[in-house]
């Protein structure tokens, strides 16, 4: 009789300990959303496509940058070999610029058989000018001088100051006679010039020498020609007063 009773106190334990358990339930997934499908390089290429565009603007507008600091240098150059060979004060060339014309023309003689002459012209009087007005007086017969010279050549012909009161002229297509001829024309042109400086009449003249230039001329040679029938002009001309001063 006790064994029954055994089995049933053990029923009604391990039913108490099923019954008093809590079970806890997993809570439900939430429903998965359908993902776009991703085509594989599309996002990468579109970067890269983007990142390429960018450094070919970047590249372009360097280069722009390079062109234009170029054309300003080239320019400044041009600007710079200009203001070498240019006479600042009566903007004609300078000895350099006029030496440079001189053998270019004389290149072109030689190739194509033609033909000029060289006059060297210098200023009789702008010594005591400049030690009796002063040296702006003095400037002002340059530019006179220089504008007058400018005045009676044509347009292929070169006009140049060689220093101080110097110049030359450089002459297409002139015979011996016509060369002379127009070396006279020049010094009366000059002769003919007035200034009137602290209330005095000034006047300054010029001596002026010719070389004959063609194929087989030399600058250097026909610059020594010219400029030593100037000093026997000059010395024909001394008998002329040294500077004319007239009371205004």
């Amino acid at each position: 009789m006790k064994k029954p009773k055994r089995a049933t106190a053990a029923k009604a334990k391990k039913g108490r300990n099923t019954s008093g358990r809590r079970t806890r339930t997993a809570p439900k997934a939430a429903p998965k959303r359908p993902v776009a499908p991703v085509r594989r390089g599309a996002s990468t290429a579109g970067a890269k496509g983007s990142a390429n565009d960018g450094t070919k603007d970047n590249a372009k507008q360097t280069i722009r940058g390079l062109r234009s600091k170029l054309a300003a240098a080239q320019r400044r150059v041009a600007e710079l070999e200009a203001a070498a060979d240019t006479d600042f004060l009566l903007d004609i060339p300078n000895r350099r610029g006029f030496e440079r014309e001189l053998q270019r023309a004389i290149a072109y003689m030689k190739r194509y058989r033609a033909s000029g002459a060289l006059i060297v012209l210098d200023v009789d009087r702008l010594k005591p000018i400049n030690d009796s007005f002063g040296h702006a007086a003095g400037d002002e017969v340059l530019k006179a001088i220089a504008a007058t010279l400018t005045r009676q050549v044509r347009a292929s012909d070169v006009v140049g100051r060689l220093g101080g009161d110097e110049f030359a002229l450089l002459l297409w297509n002139l015979s011996e006679t016509d060369a002379k001829a127009k070396a006279a024309i020049f010094e009366q042109a000059i002769d003919e010039l007035s200034f009137v400086f602290r209330g005095q009449n000034v006047t300054a003249g010029a001596s002026a020498g010719v070389a004959l230039l063609g194929p087989q001329a030399e600058a250097g040679r026909a610059l020594e020609e010219a400029d030593a029938a100037m000093y026997v002009r000059k010395a024909h001309r001394r008998h002329e007063p040294r500077i004319r001063l007239v009371s205004s």
